[in-house]
């Protein structure tokens, strides 16, 4: 499972919609190492084993296997097209001194979107870094778990480039004039209400 890489940019507007830099982009995505020509030829494998078996058991007048062996290859395609499915699931971050948005778009198209202020948000990793920890973004109250499929050096990548990105942020966000800090907590304290 991998994540594409954090991809600074250029400076150049994003498809959030705000128009601001990012300092942090990047795509998450579960990696299937089996690609279409291994699929088939695994499958043809398969079908291969199991009809010659399934003759063979015909032949024997244990005509009952034969469907058995034809149900195994109709579940293990079954069980491919299903995985391959749920690759197609995408989480996309981006991080601009204005805020923090992650988009889940699942196998079904389906998109959800989280908007965090960069300034509040804190990023934690479970301790150890194992197959099962999590990333979790807090801010105000409310959790958000990304990147489930990943494995675990993958995850404390993440966190890092995160944590950096935010630091940038945070800094980016400090350095702007005082009445433009002001009107930016003023219009949060708005958007919570």
């Amino acid at each position: 499972m991998s994540a594409s890489s954090p991809n600074p940019s250029d400076g150049s507007a994003g498809g959030d919609g705000t128009g601001a830099p990012a300092i942090f982009d990047a795509e998450l995505a579960p990696n299937r190492s089996l690609g279409r020509a291994g699929f088939i030829a695994v499958m043809a494998g398969v079908i291969v084993v199991s009809v010659g078996l399934g003759v063979f058991f015909l032949l024997q007048g244990a005509w009952p296997v034969f469907g058995f062996f034809g149900l195994d290859i109709a579940l293990l395609y079954l069980a491919f097209r299903l995985s391959y499915r749920s690759g197609r699931l995408r989480e996309t971050i981006r991080v601009t001194a204005d805020e923090v948005v992650v988009r889940r778009i699942a196998p079904n198209g389906r998109t959800t979107e989280w908007r965090f202020n960069p300034y509040w948000l804190r990023v934690a990793l479970d301790d150890p870094v194992e197959h099962h920890s999590q990333i979790t973004l807090t801010s105000h109250g409310r959790s958000l778990v990304i990147g489930p499929f990943l494995a675990p050096e993958e995850r404390a990548s993440l966190v890092e480039a995160l944590r950096d990105a935010l630091g940038e942020a945070n800094r980016r966000y400090a350095g702007a004039p005082l009445e433009e800090q002001e009107i930016d907590a003023g219009e949060a304290a708005t958007r919570q209400s």
